[in-house]
């Protein structure tokens, strides 16, 4: 559903963006502007900008920009609709309504948070003081948890024969009871049946914070009962598109990278208490697209961690093959096994929260290494079993939607699968031998090269094709004139150079008073030579390859000079600086 244009355009009339920004940012009038320390990072000189008149913000240190309504989902981890139902009320106006169907569907909606609020907050404070719940008691503390998880996660127990139905029958009618899945009928009994009855409860939040479905935990050992029961799916509660303590989790997105994703709800329960609060659960079925959505919403890595035994390992399976498909450049996903028969809530209570985390640090594996890793250890060294191994690391890389990912993946895995096939010919035995023999001198070239910066190479590259095309530089050295070098000894050869071409005389490289060692150097490490040897010997592509270099070189000098101006910027804050800055920004843009 989309907001007519008019009503956000009122929102936007009404509240100007300093009104917004100054309930979080403290701001100083700078002309036109106002300035104060970044919201999105610890900084000490003022790098944030707002201005009314355009209506933006802007933050020089994370590069982040927009108006009110992407300010408040950035700083308060809101959805757009949230953000307007936010700023309508600081305007003063009154809630958008949609259609007829969407005002039946907010009562209905009303109706079940009520209901669900009431349950929570029923059984949370039934645990909480009611004498008759000893034994959930004592079950929690064996796990060590108290008062303060409990209060904190409003986790509830509810005994083998509760009443509560009953109350709620006389406030609500049977079919909303009902329709919130807490509620079933007993075909034999005749008799309506609270689902979660004999076990602990977890409320499980939409990611406002708000109460749509419940997880419940046995605590009494009886195998004809499962451990863990869910909510049934309902008009407001999908789990493949939840996760229980995203709504914590996702506050924390400002001051962490990365989010911890485990199977179990004592598991966050747990983590929580040992001060690992950036962990969320799935809810007892495979990960969804969805879900890895939501996460990427907030975190830059995901880290799951499941249970150190075999199920919690196929289950880590089903996740990574499920979820490579959502990598882009900019997310990371990966896996973290922890010792056989330990959970994350046992790991974090035997070894506390430092030792977790440096765990996690020194023993997380990347999810397309876990893959190639697992399909390896299932595979024999023949080539039907290899032709099946490389068959099924195709499709899954084939899966990726980002091309890049895409690219990279299937690279990765195509490379590792080379190191593990055997030679089998004379020719390429022969040809591995030549290869160890030449590695010194391989290894001397990599180490030289290496101390080069991207500039210096890429200059290497424009002096090399001039060097080698004198003639056809001379007939185009109208083309030279605006290129800027960086590295002072290429910039003297590049002039000397150029000087000489505009003389207009038959020149020769020798002729030119330049050190032979320098020019071996740059035929050394010019990159361009190898590109050469794939393109045509033409004017025309030499003269293309002149352009690409001189467009990366001035590209190099905007990255310089924008640097140069956010440090200026930094220290004076005037407009002057700003508007220059953004000029140079959309040349970048278009370069």
């Amino acid at each position: 559903m989309k907001y007519p244009k008019e009503y956000l355009d009122e929102i936007k009339t009404r509240l100007k963006v300093s009104t917004v920004v100054s309930k979080v940012v403290s701001l100083k009038k700078r002309g036109k502007e106002y300035v104060g320390l970044s919201p999105f990072k610890n900084e000490k000189t003022p790098s944030f900008t707002v201005n009314d008149e355009k209506e933006f913000y802007h933050c020089f240190a994370t590069s982040e920009h927009g108006n009110i309504f992407d300010f408040v989902m950035k700083i308060q981890n809101l959805r757009f609709g949230e953000a307007v139902k936010h700023l309508a009320i600081l305007a003063g106006m009154q809630p958008y309504i949609f259609s007829k169907q969407d005002e039946e569907r907010e009562k209905k909606w009303k109706i079940y948070s009520l209901i669900f609020s009431k349950y929570v907050d029923f059984y949370h404070e039934q645990l909480l003081k009611n004498n008759d719940y000893s034994l959930a008691r004592e079950y929690l503390k064996d796990r060590s948890l108290d008062k303060n998880q409990v209060k904190k996660f409003k986790i509830g127990f509810i005994n083998k024969n509760p009443n509560f139905f009953d109350q709620l029958k006389k406030e609500f009618n049977l079919e909303d009871l009902l329709e919130t899945g807490l509620f079933y009928l007993d075909e034999k009994k005749k008799i309506y049946v609270e689902r979660f009855r004999g076990r602990l409860i977890f409320p499980i939040n939409n990611i406002s914070g708000q109460p749509i479905a419940f997880g419940g935990r046995i605590i009494e050992k009886k195998d004809f009962l499962a451990k863990y029961i869910n909510s049934p799916e309902t008009y407001f509660f999908k789990k493949g598109s939840n996760l229980y303590n995203l709504d914590l989790a996702r506050k924390l997105s400002n001051k962490v990278d990365n989010v911890f994703l485990v199977e179990g709800y004592m598991d966050v329960v747990g983590l929580s208490k040992n001060g690992i609060d950036n962990t969320v659960a799935n809810l007892g079925t495979a990960l969804t697209d969805k879900q890895i959505f939501s996460l990427n919403q907030f975190f830059d890595e995901i880290i799951i961690c499941f249970d150190g035994d075999e199920s919690g390992y196929k289950a880590a399976l089903r996740a990574a093959e499920n979820s490579i498909k959502e990598l882009k450049p900019e997310k990371q996903i990966s896996f973290l096994f922890l010792p056989d028969k330990e959970d994350p809530d046992s790991f974090v209570n035997k070894n506390g929260k430092n030792y977790f985390l440096e765990f996690s640090k020194q023993n997380k594996v990347q999810i397309h290494q876990f893959i190639f890793n697992h399909y390896k250890k299932h595979t024999s060294n023949n080539p039907s079993s290899m032709a099946i191994f490389d068959k099924k690391l195709r499709s899954i890389a084939n899966t990726i939607r980002d091309n890049y990912i895409k690219k990279y993946v299937l690279e990765y895995f195509l490379e590792k699968i080379s190191e593990l096939t055997p030679y089998t010919s004379q020719n390429k035995r022969n040809f591995k031998f030549k290869k160890i023999k030449s590695l010194e001198k391989t290894k001397k070239y990599y180490n030289d090269s290496k101390s080069l910066s991207a500039v210096e190479l890429k200059e290497f590259s424009l002096i090399y094709l001039i060097i080698n095309n004198l003639n056809l530089i001379q007939q185009n050295i109208h083309l030279f004139e605006n290129i800027k070098l960086f590295t002072e000894e290429n910039k003297q050869i590049y002039e000397k150079i150029l000087a000489n071409l505009r003389s207009g005389e038959k020149l020769y490289i020798n002729q030119m008073d330049i050190d032979s060692q320098i020019i071996e150097k740059i035929t050394k490490f010019a990159p361009i030579k190898h590109i050469l040897k794939n393109k045509p010997n033409d004017e025309h592509v030499l003269l293309e390859l002149i352009e690409d270099i001189s467009r990366d070189l001035n590209n190099y000098d905007l990255e310089y000079r924008i640097q140069e101006l956010e440090s200026r910027f930094s220290r004076d804050l005037s407009e002057a600086t700003f508007n220059e800055l953004k000029e140079l920004k959309k040349k970048q843009n278009i370069n």
